[in-house]
């Protein structure tokens, strides 16, 4: 569950007919010296994670590696339950925010702390996402790159009021300030959507510091390939370190296959 530099990849059965394949890396980009983003992909294929870091280097490396460790742990302490998947996967927010705030209050030097968190889980043929921040989540069908959760940031929400442009959102300088994180007393907001997948569709859950350096007309015919998802995470790693690789980079692919 650290954050440093790693790749991993898992196949898993989802049904009699159906496979996902999983994969992930994550890289500390060209820029910083340290890699705040942490992820996690359940080795039963059940929940993937994806976590950003922010408030300094150990801040934003111990944020994102709690979230994410608490998010897990959650999930797999409860994932038997009859609770719904939508209640189960806010929960698990729920406790990532606390076990977050319960660190700040033991290390006052940390207390600037915070992290996004993205979330997708595979339960009983419920397929449910949930997200705090901006990191993302997108699906890709065809031709066609959607993105599934929306941004919780300043220009997302100017952008959705009809305040500022979406070509104005790219360049402007509050374009980072989120307008929620885990690691705040006044979080309350956990956006949660069904998925809605279908044999051939690839699932990207990815930090910011992908899609800071590649537009979706970069993105979608990386995911169009026919590569392994393995192949798929490192080419878009590394095409956004060629982009500049101004912040950490995380990537986490699922191919649905026939």
């Amino acid at each position: 569950m650290d954050n440093k530099s790693k790749n991993w990849t898992k196949s898993t059965k989802q049904n009699s007919t159906t496979r996902l394949n999983f994969a992930g890396t994550t890289d500390k980009g060209c820029v910083r010296s340290v890699n705040q983003d942490s992820f996690y992909i359940d080795p039963e294929g059940r929940f993937l994670i994806v976590a950003d870091g922010m408030g300094g280097h150990a801040g934003g490396q111990e944020a994102s590696r709690i979230a994410a460790e608490a998010i897990k742990i959650y999930l797999v302490s409860h994932w038997q339950d009859t609770i719904e998947s939508p209640q189960l996967l806010k929960n698990g927010f729920i406790q990532a925010n606390k076990a977050i705030i319960d660190d700040q209050e033991k290390h006052p030097e940390r207390s600037d702390m915070g992290t996004t968190a993205v979330v997708a889980i595979f339960r009983e043929k419920q397929l449910w996402c949930a997200n705090v921040g901006d990191s993302r989540l997108y699906r890709h069908r065809g031709k066609i790159l959607k993105q599934i959760t929306e941004d919780q940031t300043w220009v997302a929400q100017a952008v959705r009021s009809n305040s500022i442009t979406p070509e104005q959102a790219i360049t402007h300088p509050w374009r980072h300030v989120l307008s929620q994180c885990l690691g705040r007393e006044d979080t309350d907001q956990v956006d949660l959507l069904p998925l809605d997948v279908q044999p051939g569709d690839r699932l990207l859950l990815c930090s910011d510091g992908l899609t800071g350096e590649l537009s979706d007309s970069i993105i979608a015919p990386i995911l169009s390939s026919n590569k392994d998802s393995f192949t798929i995470a490192e080419e878009l790693v590394n095409t956004a370190k060629e982009k500049g690789g101004n912040d950490n980079i995380t990537v986490l692919i699922v191919t649905v296959e026939i």
